[in-house]
């Protein structure tokens, strides 16, 4: 009988460090990382070149409808094709940020996203990271996490993130680590208190706060949970071939 293969899921509020982390483990336990937040940011990418407003729930749901959405993981990465075409250096601009923020308040945008998520997941032998993974998406996931830190840690580390010579995107003209502050504590608002699935741990969930911890402490905390799942559980690391 084949083991069944290891579902990770890994909830957060934005700015916790979850890509991070996911892209670890994806890397050190042979996983396949997909990134659901980069299929919320390609629709609302996709939002932005229409020129839909992100308010209009009939619009989005009309939209969401004709759009398509894959993950392809790379050795470098995911890629992400929105409608077929390769958006994945589109994604993190503050415009497309903000935008996806706001379209994921949206009910039906929300499940339209799951049914999608859960698909691209099914199969197992992935680590997923979002907001509701381990409560919607997939609430049977093996080993759940649910990543935290203080507002102030969270938007230093975006800042520095967007910032400096070795940001990983850059900073519109005139935008502050104050600014980055609040945009982070009205993304905590709409996420917390939005309608559908809003932002909290998995009941089951290992919560970990990185205010006070290192990057190297935090993955290895997380390392040891879910080697200590493998060792006493019937479980495979490998995804299926051609997933």
């Amino acid at each position: 009988m084949s083991r069944r293969r290891l579902i990770i899921a890994i909830d957060g509020p934005a700015g916790a460090g979850k890509s991070t982390v996911a892209q670890h483990l994806a890397a050190h336990f042979g996983l396949l990382n997909l990134e659901t937040g980069a299929m919320y940011r390609a629709f609302a990418l996709k939002t932005l070149e229409r020129n839909i407003d992100r308010g209009d729930a009939v619009a989005l749901e009309r939209l969401s409808a004709s759009t398509e959405i894959v993950l392809v993981p790379t050795p470098a990465g995911n890629r992400v094709l929105l409608d077929g075409a390769d958006v994945t250096e589109r994604l993190r601009s503050p415009e497309v940020t903000q935008a996806a923020s706001q379209v994921s308040v949206h009910p039906a945008v929300r499940v339209w996203m799951v049914g999608l998520q859960h698909e691209i997941g099914k199969v197992g032998g992935v680590v997923m990271e979002g907001r509701d993974i381990g409560t919607v998406v997939f609430p049977d996931a093996d080993v759940k996490f649910f990543l935290d830190a203080s507002p102030e840690a969270r938007s230093q580390r975006r800042y520095e993130q967007t910032s400096g010579p070795t940001a990983i995107t850059a900073l519109p003209d005139g935008v502050s680590a104050e600014g980055i502050a609040k945009e982070l504590r009205d993304r905590d608002e709409r996420d917390r208190n939005r309608a559908q699935s809003p932002l909290h741990p998995a009941s089951d969930a290992v919560i970990i706060d990185s205010t006070a911890l290192t990057l190297d402490e935090v993955l290895s905390r997380i390392e040891s949970i879910v080697s200590a799942r493998l060792a006493t559980e019937q479980l495979a690391t490998e995804p299926l071939a051609g997933a």
